[in-house]
């Protein structure tokens, strides 16, 4: 998978890995330096957020499970509360950093090109474009993946899995990497419900628990705004805490997942040499 998809090589270390091969490192070794690069620019980019006093969330799922519609739903409801902002990543396009500043608040989005996930260097890449004096949330929305993300420590202090309806009930037993990792679970697009019969709630949330994950899991539809009041409960919860702890010296770090980690080490087969790697813009606020 990873010497294909581009999920370690990133548009924001593609310069790391050509000066580390350049002195003759082989991949591993080079893949490890990465990592190791990343976990020390997630650490800066913490103490950035500590030091606004700057909640930052990492919200993860697949494809189409209703990221964007509910940072809509929560922007619309919340505006007026916390001051918000979003970092957005996909593959291709700002289609979703668009959405995000009609609804009046700052959105930059990263476009990654093959690679699948977001990094410590790109969140810091993108945070040049906000001014967190402004900003009480920071909501990171990561490429659509059920996977990768969780490997990755971007500087969050928790991260969100999105679970919707219209993909199987058996998706935290499939993908356990990705769920061990979440500090909340959401159930979405639960008004589908009634015309998805074959979808148990019960036995999603069993496998979560079968993980040995005592996240929240919550039910909620964005679209027909049902069952948002304990997401925003939550989320004015996690605020308080922030607070709390920027306020004790207290630093938070999220669940990143060493099976992830070892996973890129033992499919990753590239040199570190690539000609034309991942690209990104960052289209600010």
């Amino acid at each position: 998978m990873c010497d294909t998809c581009g999920c370690n090589i990133t548009p924001g270390n593609e310069h790391l890995a050509r000066r580390k091969n350049s002195q003759g490192q082989d991949a591993i070794t080079v893949l490890k330096s990465l990592l190791s690069a990343n976990d020390l620019e997630a650490a800066h980019n913490r103490e950035h957020f500590d030091r606004h006093d700057v909640l930052a969330l990492n919200l993860m799922s697949s494809p189409g499970s209703g990221k964007t519609l509910l940072l809509e739903a929560t922007i619309e409801a919340l505006k007026d509360e916390f001051r918000i902002a979003v970092i957005e990543g996909d593959l291709e396009t700002e289609n979703d950093a668009a959405r995000i500043r009609a609804k009046g608040v700052p959105a930059v989005q990263i476009t990654t090109g093959s690679a699948c996930h977001l990094d410590a260097h790109m969140v810091h890449g993108a945070l040049h474009h906000l001014n967190l004096d402004n900003v009480d949330i920071l909501f990171i929305e990561n490429v659509g993946n059920l996977v990768c993300p969780a490997s990755f420590d971007l500087g969050q202090h928790r991260n969100i899995t999105l679970l919707s309806v219209t993909e199987g009930d058996d998706k935290p037993a499939k993908y356990p990497v990705m769920f061990r990792a979440a500090d909340l679970v959401l159930l979405t697009k639960t008004d589908l419900l009634p015309v998805l019969d074959d979808f148990d709630p019960a036995r999603a949330e069993d496998c979560l628990r079968n993980l040995a994950n005592p996240a929240p899991a919550l039910r909620l539809s964005a679209k027909k705004k049902d069952g948002l009041a304990a997401w925003f409960d939550w989320l004015r919860g996690e605020r308080t805490a922030q607070k709390d702890r920027v306020r004790a010296g207290q630093v938070l770090r999220p669940a990143v997942q060493p099976d992830g980690v070892r996973l890129h080490a033992v499919t990753d087969q590239t040199d570190g040499q690539r000609s034309a790697g991942p690209r990104h813009l960052f289209r600010g606020a």
